[in-house]
This record gives C-alpha cells, structure tokens and sequence, in this order.
C-alpha cells in the first residue's frame, strides 16, 4: 500500500514519537551504562528484524539479502553509523554539543539531496530548516560546554549519514528502483553490534536492564526504523530530516513525565520554535498540494 503524503506526515510523526523513548526508558536501567546499552539495544534490533522481515515480506528477504546493490549496503552502513555514533558522541562531549550538532541534519539532508540527485527544495522549506535548527540551539546554548573537537566530529556522523540515508532511500523512490532498503536496516543493528561489543564488556546488565532494552531494540528502533523508510518512500529527503527534530522534543516530554526531568524555559520556547517551524511547512505545503 502506497502512502498518501499526509499519511506519510503522519506516520512520521508517530516515528519520532517511538524513537524518542530511549531517553525515559533508559532512566530506569540499573547497572548497563554507555557502550553496553547500544550493544544490547542494537543486539535485539537485530534479533526483531529477523522476527519482523519475514512476517511483512516473507522468507524471500533473507534470500535477497545478499544480491542487492551498492545503495543497499551503503544504507546499512548509515544506519550502523547512526545507531553507534550517538553514543560514542556522548562519551567525549556534553548532551547539549551533541544535539545542536545533530541539528544541523536537515541543513545537511538538503545540500546532500540537491547535490546527488538535483532536487530542488522549496522556500518554505529551508525557512523551516533555519528557524527550527535556530530553535534546537536555543533550547541546549546553556548545556553547550567547551566544544570537544572529536566528540563534536561524532556527533556529526549522526545527521550525516541520516542525510546519505535519506537521500538513498529518496532516490530510489524517485527512479522506481525495485531497491528494498528495509532489510539494511539489519544490516546496520549487525554492525551497530559487534562494533560495540568489545567496548560492552565486561557485562553488567541485569535482567531488569536487559528487558527494557530488549523492549528499545523491538520498538524504539527495528519497528520505527522500518516505517521511516516507507515514509522515505513519499516523503522528501529533507521533510524526511526535518521532521526528525521532533525526537528531540518527544524526548524532552517524554522524560518530563516518565523521569520528573522538568525542561528548562529555554527548553519549552525553543521546542516551540521547531515544532511552529515544522507546521508552518506543512500547512502551506498542505495548501499547495489541494490548490
């Protein structure tokens, strides 16, 4: 079933609504810290990708795994690179380096779209680009520490590989390449983690933790991870990117409630400016596509 672009919107939306959980669920781990959560996080992606894959494609997926082309794997690739980088980013710079950083994926989405395969992008568009990238770094400029030049450099693997992600899955959309990227997703958990375990040893993750991330690897990444790329399918690379921001502030909300982490009032305005940012272009968008 091919997706209308509101539907796409929409789903999106829910998208960012699940991966924004890994901040408040990981609240609540007892002993797993650092390099052993996203080694256990992307294991059991892993392991519901292969559960998932089948009951939505059929057995075939495995069999194709291997005779696709170089998108694919690149695709993989990024997607390894997102799941890891973040992490390893957090362990040599503060939250607010990493995000502000982070922000700057739609920016890249759009240079990296317009450069490859030469999509123009709206006004609307880099308007809400600026101001919601504006809005990110209002909310984290009083936790932006002296700047860590290689934490900062990790941190920007992130959006730039979403943008090499985005732009992939775009392309291929747009020239009716019979390119299945789901499937790359498995890739990128796999290398997510076995890059990762050396690091996660010795393990400390009690049952409890286990479970919880058990629960991240099937929800807040294989699941969600699956349907962006159906939305990719309808969507712009850089609506795409855009629209991602909003994991930020389901985060914020989603820890104000499930952890007691009250935002600062930076954090509300500045969460405000992205999420304005975010339904001015779709409402005129919206307007264009029923004129």
């Amino acid at each position: 079933m091919k997706l209308s672009h509101n539907q796409a919107v929409l789903l999106m939306v829910v998208v960012t609504l699940l991966w924004s959980t890994a901040g408040a669920v990981t609240r609540h781990l007892e002993y797993a810290r650092s390099f052993e959560v996203t080694f256990w996080r992307s294991l059991f992606t892993a392991l519901s990708l292969i559960v998932l894959l089948p009951l939505f494609q059929g057995i075939r997926v495995f069999h194709s795994l291997f005779n696709n082309g170089l998108n694919f794997w690149l695709s993989g690739v990024c997607w390894g690179v997102m799941f890891t980088a973040f992490m390893l980013a957090l362990t040599l710079t503060s939250v607010g380096n990493v995000l502000v950083t982070m922000s700057t994926g739609p920016l890249l989405t759009a240079l990296v779209a317009r450069l490859v395969i030469g999509h123009r992008i709206p006004l609307r568009t880099w308007l809400a680009i600026v101001v919601a990238g504006a809005g990110i770094v209002y909310m984290f400029a009083s936790q932006i520490s002296e700047v860590s030049v290689a934490g900062t450099l990790l941190a920007l693997c992130v959006p730039s590989a979403a943008a090499v992600n985005w732009t992939i899955a775009q392309s291929a959309a747009t020239r009716g390449l019979n390119v299945d990227l789901v499937p790359a997703v498995l890739v990128g958990a796999v290398l997510s983690a076995l890059f990762t375990l050396p690091w996660a040893l010795p393990f400390q993750a009690s049952a409890h933790d286990i479970a919880l991330l058990a629960g991240l690897g099937l929800t807040q990444l294989a699941l969600p991870c699956m349907l962006s790329l159906w939305c990719a399918k309808v969507l712009q690379a850089p609506e795409v990117s855009l629209l991602a921001l909003l994991e930020i502030i389901f985060g914020i909300a989603l820890a104000w409630v499930a952890a007691n982490e009250v935002p600062a009032p930076s954090v509300i305005t500045g969460g405000m400016l992205v999420i304005g940012a975010l339904l001015i272009n779709e409402l005129v968008a919206w307007r264009q596509r029923s004129t």
